[in-house]
């Protein structure tokens, strides 16, 4: 056994600063999800005189009650609707989770139609295709439930048109990798949208509710002369007995939702065991995550310190401790789950990276997963580094976390700088998933070194033009590059861009990383002649 020992000081005004930095970025965070659950519920009575219910209520229905859900993207799109800090509303009008459905782990993705009726908002596309990946890369069946009045044609951008394909190109791939997708379509499913429900292995209609149609009666009139009702071109009741798109008629939302839940339970599917494994928790309170890491991404922080209070017993078999000690690799537990980790105390330097390359290769050798906790400000540059071979060092990292075969998992813990975002396996190479802390920052560079760099530039250019830069021309651009580079360096601006699958209090992450190695363990054990499955219509 290798026990951590814990060296931070929970007494200290530094430790004080820290968590009250990081617990204030939390309460930003849970104000904004607050903010969008609110504008939905805002629609409650509509719904409710109706005889709907909200969408939020109708991925309560459909889940197993008590089991983990795994909610991803809360933030994304914030700012991107309206500019406006106090009024811009995250989730892209989508919500999505990883839960269980009659005991089967599914990703599920509801339409958000308390918000302007369930049309995508800004980086919808981008959380739909996110998750959609996240399905087919986890085998997990997907349960769509679809209330929306598609594309806001006020916003109409022909790249977003184009895109959009992919969902549908995703649900058939889905379908041919014996992935099942079950839709309940609890209102409109419009357009181009209603192949969202007819691309589906089960579909599930409301009376009274459901639409479904590709022109709806304005388009049809302008465009044939035809007149007729939404109840006559696309509803419940003619999809399932006249069209045979519906292949269940639900009397309402709660039946609708109760169908589904019986395909679920009828699949031929394997259903994981939560039977609780042998396992110690960490020695450390996982509370004083709060108060490690600095919301100056300058100061240092011994990420060991993190280690010990996410894994098992706070037991971590380090790997080289000695060569290129500012990188730390080594084998762990995470509630019984073997894992590796790799993080950073430092920048990467040559032979941190030759350690890093090095274990992740065994790492693949034994099929172990990967966690890389993101705490760096880059690669190691200068003359001596150059000399040392730190392109040639770095590059073989970073082949070897694009050519690793067993699943990366990435968490923005601090700085995620330069290169060194790519050889700790940032969200370009395409780890299997990828969450981050509320102070996490993730840029090309620090807004100060990107300023000064450019100053340089500028002077050095104008020096060759034998003209002088005025000082204060050159203040005010080094000002403007900052405030670019520092707008959208932390997580409220990265993960509103879906640069990752999600914030995460980091008092969460042990709870989160036990679900995720849990969905990686399960779909890679998954087979295709094993996702073979029948189903019993209620």
């Amino acid at each position: 056994m290798s026990i951590l020992e814990s060296t931070i000081s929970p007494g200290s005004a530094a430790y004080h600063a820290n968590r009250d930095g990081m617990l204030g970025l939390i309460d930003r965070m849970r104000a904004l999800e607050e903010r969008t659950r609110a504008a939905s519920a805002a629609a409650k009575d509509r719904f409710h005189k109706r005889g709907q219910l909200l969408p939020r209520e109708r991925v309560a229905l459909v889940l197993d009650p008590g089991a983990p859900f795994v909610e991803l993207s809360t933030l994304a799109g914030y700012m991107f609707d309206v500019p406006d800090a106090t009024k811009s509303v995250p989730g892209g009008g989508v919500i999505a989770g990883i839960g269980f459905v009659s005991g089967i782990r599914c990703m599920v993705s509801a339409s958000d139609s308390g918000i302007d009726a369930g049309a995508l908002q800004p980086y919808g596309l981008d959380k739909t295709l996110r998750v959609q990946e996240l399905a087919l890369e986890n085998k997990l069946p997907y349960v769509q439930l679809v209330e929306s009045a598609g594309a806001n044609l006020l916003r109409y951008r022909v790249e977003d048109f184009v895109r959009g394909g992919n969902i549908f190109r995703n649900l058939a791939r889905l379908s041919a990798a014996g992935l099942p997708v079950v839709t309940v379509t609890h209102g409109s499913s419009t357009a181009g949208g209603a192949y969202q429900t007819g691309l589906s292995d089960y579909i599930v209609m409301v009376r009274g509710r459901t639409r479904a149609f590709l022109a709806g009666p304005p388009l049809l009139k302008a465009a044939t002369g035809e007149i007729a009702t939404e109840e006559e071109l696309g509803g419940a009741e003619m999809h399932t007995q006249v069209s045979g798109l519906g292949d269940y008629l639900a009397e309402d939302d709660r039946d609708a939702l109760r169908i589904a839940r019986e395909i679920m339970a009828a699949l031929e599917w394997e259903r994981p065991g939560r039977t609780a494994s042998e396992f110690k928790p960490p020695r450390y309170d996982q509370g004083e995550l709060l108060g490690i890491m600095p919301m100056d991404h300058k100061r240092s922080v011994d990420m060991k310190q993190v280690i010990a209070r996410i894994v098992d017993d706070s037991d971590f078999t380090e790997m080289a401790p000695n060569y290129g000690p500012a990188t730390v690799c080594g084998h762990a537990r995470i509630e019984g789950q073997a894992i590796g980790i790799i993080t950073n105390n430092g920048p990467l330097d040559p032979a941190g990276a030759n350690k890093a390359t090095h274990f992740i290769q065994a790492c693949c050798q034994t099929r172990t997963p990967i966690l890389y906790l993101n705490n760096t400000t880059g690669y190691m540059v200068g003359k001596a580094y150059e000399e040392a071979g730190m392109i040639k060092h770095g590059s073989k990292m970073i082949q070897a976390v694009t050519s690793a075969t067993v699943p990366q998992i990435t968490i923005y813990c601090g700085a995620s700088f330069g290169a060194g975002n790519y050889g700790m396996c940032g969200r370009g190479f395409h780890p299997r998933f990828c969450f981050s802390w509320p102070n996490a920052k993730t840029a090309v560079m620090g807004g100060e070194q990107a300023a000064e760099t450019m100053a340089i530039v500028t002077e050095a250019a104008a020096a060759r033009r034998g003209k002088p830069v005025e000082k204060e021309k050159l203040d005010a651009m080094k000002a403007q590059i900052i405030g670019v580079f520092d707008g959208q360096m932390d997580v409220f601006s990265t993960s509103a861009r879906v640069l990752d699958d999600g914030v995460i209090d980091p008092r969460d992450t042990r709870a989160v990383l036990s679900e995720v190695l849990a969905i990686c363990r399960e779909g890679d054990a998954r087979t295709p002649q094993r996702m073979q499955f029948s189903v019993a219509r209620p």
